[in-house]
């Protein structure tokens, strides 16, 4: 142990100011001591006067855990924060680089660049990051940078009381932060997302460190605070007490929301019709079933994908808290983004769309084929490719899926042989029988999926309590109403099209159910 004339001194050169040399070579670093950390709640309104983040909001608080029973009770805090990552997902998932790492590895944004998409709130696994609601941009915690460029420490460093929070220069040798995590114990939250934190704990307790350690309070009441009633309330600590293996009880935390709503979850259900109308349609074709020449093919299927197609597109859009600006998606774009990508593929597949309909105008076969080529792997994509932003979420552990891609091909099928079926019924063609049986396989390939997706054992506490969460928790009304609906599909070759409305209407509360129950489990 250091002793106390050595701790006083290094205590003193820990508030000097930071030099204003040259950025060149920096890598900044964040200690947080809570060994020291009173709960004090300095550094939050610090950081909300110096950076006017306004009421509702915080770049940074104090969580706080009452650990072990009494007389043996006390209680621990944790300055939970953006972690600067230097695998950061936010800067991976951003479409238009509104999040992203300056060279001395500070993880910044760029509120002129932001379209509000959400896609960094729901890729952070440290639920560090919120939207403005004043300005409606993603914000964060940025170590304070504009300080730090002119040579001045971060206002929470500047008004700790107890000197808990250190910022440093990780290649700077007479630097505290640098020595600290280079010779002593320090632990970072959620190491195995692989992000490489910079923002190191030390002193810390499991009871913080993790979300799910410490149980929840009855009723959500907390020292000075109730967290509102929600669908979209998440809160550090389970019921059950999560994973911990101690006595510890959450006694101050603040409700977050989770990013993406109904209109997330609509889309991927209006995607899966688009897809699939056109791809069944076309597939049937090649199999021999329908002529290239039929109007379910020339203009039933490409009508339903296109109208379905923009149904998802203006979803995508009125989901942005800056929708006028979604077309930064194509004149900015961030290629690491499968908002980006799947920007792209919507395109592609719409040009597509749009070619098969003017064969239809034309009277042209050939150029009905021709589309095809790129048509059915278009579709294909249009169909998977969330499963792929799904996957950039870091976040959402229920969502890191193999097998996603394949179940939502699945769900792309029934949701268009259900979408097709009627109209196919209608001009009584002779495609009912065939729909049928591709909505019942459809039908059956899902439930066993999704069976397969609640009975198997999760990889992580966080995905099987989000498991819990779809089947038994507060989706499950959602979840068994679409296990039941998708379930008459099975009867669709006996009973016709009067099965198709109650397959598509399972497969939308399920999406429902699936995107939120993902974002259920608390990440602070």
């Amino acid at each position: 142990m250091r002793d106390l004339e050595e701790e006083d001194t290094q205590d003193t050169d820990d508030t000097a100011p930071v030099t204003g040399q040259d950025d060149a070579g920096r890598r900044w670093l964040k200690i947080i001591d809570q060994n020291r950390c009173i709960g004090c709640h300095a550094c939050t309104t610090a950081c909300k006067s110096e950076n006017e983040v306004p009421l509702s909001v915080t770049r940074t608080y104090v969580k706080s855990v009452d650990v072990g029973t009494f007389p043996q009770a006390r209680r621990a805090f944790q300055v939970t924060r953006c972690n600067q990552c230097e695998d950061a997902p936010c800067v991976a998932a951003c479409p238009t680089s509104a999040m992203f790492r300056r060279p001395d590895g500070i993880v910044d944004f760029d509120k002129d660049a932001c379209i509000g998409c959400k896609a960094c709130m729901a890729a952070c696994p440290y639920d560090a990051i919120f939207i403005n609601p004043e300005d409606h941009s993603a914000e964060k915690c940025n170590l304070c940078a504009h300080r730090l460029d002119v040579g001045l420490e971060p206002a929470c460093v500047v008004v700790c009381p107890t000197q808990a929070i250190i910022v440093g220069d990780a290649a700077d040798p007479q630097s505290e932060a640098a020595r600290v995590v280079a010779r002593e114990p320090v632990a970072v939250r959620r190491p195995e997302k692989g992000t490489r934190p910079k923002l190191f704990y030390r002193g810390a307790t499991q009871a913080t460190l993790d979300p799910l350690a410490a149980r929840r309070p009855a009723g959500d009441t907390f020292m000075w605070s109730e967290i509102p009633e929600g669908a979209q309330r998440v809160t550090s600590g389970h019921p059950g007490g999560g994973n911990s293996s101690a006595a510890a009880l959450l006694s101050y935390d603040i409700s977050h929301r989770a990013p993406w709503d109904w209109r997330v979850s609509l889309y991927t259900w209006t995607k899966g019709i688009a897809a699939g109308a056109y791809l069944v349609a076309v597939l049937l074709a090649l199999a021999g079933r329908v002529s290239w020449t039929d109007p379910l093919l020339v203009w039933a299927a490409p009508v339903l994908a296109v109208v379905f197609l923009a149904a998802t597109a203006g979803l995508l859009v009125a989901d942005l808290e800056h929708p006028a600006r979604f077309y930064y998606l194509l004149t900015r774009p961030q290629w690491r983004s499968w908002l980006v990508r799947g920007g792209i593929v919507l395109t592609g597949y719409a040009g597509a769309l749009g070619l098969h309909l003017l064969a239809g105008l034309l009277g042209s076969t050939g150029l009905r084929q021709a589309v095809a080529v790129p048509g059915v792997p278009l579709a294909v994509l249009t169909a998977v490719y969330t499963a792929y932003l799904f996957a950039q979420a870091k976040a959402r552990d229920l969502w890191q899926n193999p097998l996603l891609p394949a179940h939502l091909l699945v769900q792309a099928a029934l949701a268009g042989a259900a979408a097709l079926l009627p109209a196919a019924a209608v001009w009584q063609h002779d495609t009912v029988s065939e729909l049928g049986w591709i909505l019942a396989g459809a039908a059956l390939a899902h439930l066993l999926l999704v069976l397969g997706e609640v009975t198997l054992v999760h990889p992580t506490e966080h995905a099987r309590l989000a498991a819990a969460e779809l089947t038994r928790g507060r989706f499950r009304g959602y979840f068994r109403a679409a296990a039941v609906l998708v379930a008459a599909g099975l009867a669709a070759p006996w009973a016709g099209p009067w099965v198709a409305p109650l397959a598509l209407a399972g497969l939308a509360a399920y999406e429902h159910a699936y995107v939120q129950a993902g974002q259920a489990v608390p990440l602070a």
